[in-house]
C-alpha cells in the first residue's frame, strides 16, 4: 500500500467522523448549557453597547452567521460582545436589575397615602335583644294603658324608634320589660373609602434605604455575571485555538509519516531495505491518524462549547480567528504590577461590602422598631339599615373621621431586643466571612501569578526545544534518506519535535488561562 491509498483511507475515515459526530451532539448540548449557566453576579455596560441592549455589530455578525454557507469568522473581542449580549446568565442578571428596580419603588409607595375602598352586606339572622329595668308607667301610660284594640297607647311627643318593638303592658309584670325588645333591622349595607399616611415613621424610611442598597448588590451581581461570562469565554476561545494547534501538529506528524512511508516504500523495491522497516513505516502511518482525528474531534467540541457561552445556536456557522502564537505577546508580563494584591475592584468583596452595609442598617431599622411612629388615618362611610330591598327609599347615613394615630412600643416580650441581637449576630458572620474571602482570595492572584511565570519560563524553554528539535528531525530525515539512519531514530526525532511544539502551545495557553482568571478576581472589565 502507497501514500496515495493512506489519503484515500483518511478521507473515507474523515467521512466516518463526520457521520459519528451526529451522535455526541446531546453530550456536548448539556455541557455547552452547564457552562452557558454558571454565575450571576454585577453589571456595566460596554462602551458602544446601545440603551436598549441589542449590539448592531453583533445582530449582523449573527444574521451572516446564520445564512453563511461559509464559517463567519471571529476574533476574541467579538466574541466577548456576542457573549454580553446574547449570554442567558447576563440577560438575567440585568433582569434582577429591574427587578430589585421595581422593589426599590414600591417601598416608596409606603410614603403616600394608602388610599383604599369598602362596601359591606350584613343580613341578620337573629337581632339582638336588648332588656331595659324601669317603671313602664313613669312614661305617663306608656305600657300601662292601652286604646282600642289592646294597642299600647304613648303619651304625647314619645314614638317608638324603627326597629324597637316595645312589649305590650299585658305580658310584663308591672317593672321593665321582662321579655327585651328586638333591636336592629335585617338588613345592613355599608360603604366608604379609607386613607391613611404615615407621618413619622423611622423604621419605614430605613427600610428604604435598604431597598436602595438591594438595587446596588443586583448591579454588582451583574457585574461579576459579566465577569465571569468573559472568563468562560476566553477559556472556551483559547481551548479552541489549544485544539487547533494540536490538530495541525498531529497533521503534520501525519504526512511526514506518509513522506516516510513512501521513501521506505521506494527503498523496499529497491531491496535497500528489509520488509520490516517497510511494515514499521507503514504502522507509523496508522498510528498518526487516531490523533488527526482526535485533535478534528476536540476542534468541534471546543466550537461548540464557546457557541453555548456564547448564547448562540450550536449549528450557527462560526470559527474563531487567530492563533496561539499571537497572544506570545502578552507573556512579557510584569509580575510585580500585582504586589499590592489590590482587591477594590473585586466583585465578591464590593458584594460583601454591600451585605455587610445592608446589615448595619439592618440593625439601626431593628433599633428604630423602639421609636414611636405617627400616623394620619382618615375615613369616610354610608350605612343603610332596613328590613325590605327596596333601594330607592334607603336612607344612607354618613359618618367620618379625621385623626391620628400616635403608637408608643413599650413592651413585647424583648422581641425587639431579640432582632438587635440577630441583626448583630448575622453583620458579624460577614465580617468573618470577608476576612476569609480576602485570604482566599489572594492567595488566588498569588496562584494565578505562580502559574504565569511557570508557563512564562515553560514557554521560552520550549521554543528552544522547537528550534532543536526541529533542526534535529530535518538532520534525521535527510540522513533517513541517504540510508545514513533507521526509521527508528526519524521516528524519535519526530515524536521530540511533536512534544515540543505541543508544549509550547500548552504554555502559551495555560498562560492565557490563568491571566483571564486574574483579570476577573481583580474585578477588570471588559472594555478595559
Amino acid at each position: 500500500m502507497d501514500g496515495v491509498n493512506f489519503v484515500v483511507i483518511l478521507r473515507l475515515e474523515n467521512q466516518c467522523i463526520k457521520m459519528m459526530k451526529k451522535t455526541v451532539v446531546t453530550t456536548v448540548i448539556l455541557a455547552g448549557t452547564l457552562l452557558a449557566s454558571f454565575s450571576a453576579s454585577a453589571q456595566y455596560k460596554t462602551k458602544d453597547a446601545p440603551e436598549n441592549g441589542q449590539n448592531p455589530e453583533v445582530q449582523a455578525i449573527l444574521e451572516q452567521a446564520e445564512a453563511a454557507e461559509t464559517p463567519v469568522v471571529i476574533t476574541l473581542e467579538q466574541a466577548l460582545e456576542i457573549a454580553l449580549s446574547e449570554n442567558v446568565s447576563v440577560k438575567v442578571a440585568d433582569m434582577e436589575i429591574e427587578r430589585t428596580g421595581f422593589a426599590k419603588k414600591g417601598s416608596y409607595a409606603a410614603l403616600f397615602p394608602q388610599i383604599d375602598a369598602s362596601g359591606a352586606y350584613q343580613r341578620t339572622i337573629k337581632k339582638q335583644v336588648m332588656y331595659m329595668d324601669f317603671d313602664m308607667s313613669s312614661l305617663g301610660g306608656l305600657g300601662g294603658g292601652t286604646g282600642e284594640g289592646g294597642e299600647t297607647e304613648l303619651p304625647d311627643g314619645v314614638e317608638i324608634p324603627d326597629g324597637v318593638e316595645i312589649p305590650d303592658s299585658e305580658s310584663g309584670s308591672g317593672g321593665g320589660m321582662p321579655d327585651g325588645m328586638e333591636v336592629g333591622r335585617w338588613n345592613t349595607w355599608s360603604g366608604g373609602v379609607t386613607a391613611a399616611m404615615p407621618l413619622v415613621n423611622a423604621q419605614l424610611w430605613k427600610s428604604i434605604r435598604i431597598s436602595g442598597l438591594d438595587v446596588e448588590l443586583a448591579v454588582e451581581k451583574a457585574r461579576s455575571s459579566r465577569l465571569e461570562t468573559v472568563t468562560q469565554v476566553k477559556n472556551a476561545y483559547f481551548a479552541t485555538l489549544l485544539a487547533k494547534e494540536a490538530f495541525n501538529v498531529y497533521k503534520d506528524v501525519y504526512e511526514n509519516a506518509v513522506s516516510n512511508y513512501d521513501e521506505a516504500k521506494k527503498k523496499f523495491d529497491a531491496e535497500k531495505i528489509s520488509e520490516m522497516e517497510l511494515l514499521r513505516a507503514k504502522t507509523t502511518v496508522a498510528n498518526a491518524i487516531p490523533n488527526v482525528y482526535n485533535a478534528e474531534s476536540s476542534i468541534i467540541l471546543s466550537l461548540w462549547q464557546l457557541k453555548a457561552v456564547l448564547g448562540v445556536d450550536l449549528d450557527m456557522n462560526l470559527d474563531i480567528a487567530g492563533q496561539l502564537a499571537d497572544y506570545a505577546d502578552h507573556m512579557l508580563y510584569d509580575m510585580h504590577q500585582h504586589d499590592s494584591l489590590d482587591l477594590d475592584r473585586n466583585t465578591t468583596m464590593k458584594q460583601l461590602a454591600i451585605q455587610s452595609e445592608m446589615l448595619a442598617e439592618t440593625i439601626k431599622l431593628q433599633k428604630y422598631a423602639n421609636i414611636p411612629s405617627l400616623a394620619l388615618a382618615f375615613n369616610f362611610s354610608m350605612n343603610a339599615m332596613t328590613n325590605d330591598f327596596n333601594f330607592s327609599e334607603y336612607r344612607w347615613t354618613p359618618y367620618s373621621y379625621v385623626g391620628l394615630s400616635l403608637n408608643i412600643p413599650i413592651f413585647a416580650g424583648g422581641k425587639r431586643y431579640q432582632a438587635i441581637r440577630q441583626a448583630k449576630n448575622q453583620y458579624q458572620q460577614v465580617q468573618l466571612q470577608t476576612e476569609n474571602t480576602e485570604r482566599q482570595l489572594k492567595i488566588a492572584i498569588r496562584q494565578s501569578l505562580t502559574t504565569m511565570e511557570t508557563n512564562m519560563k515553560s514557554y521560552y524553554a520550549a521554543q528552544d526545544a522547537v528550534a532543536s528539535a526541529a533542526k534535529g528531525y530535518s538532520i534525521a530525515e535527510k540522513a533517513y534518506q541517504v540510508g545514513r539512519s533507521t526509521l527508528i531514530e526519524l521516528n524519535d526525532a519526530q515524536l521530540a519535535l511533536t512534544q515540543a511544539q505541543l508544549a509550547e502551545s500548552q504554555a502559551i495557553y495555560n498562560f492565557v488561562i490563568a491571566k483571564a482568571q486574574l483579570e476577573q478576581t481583580l474585578g477588570q472589565d471588559f472594555i478595559e
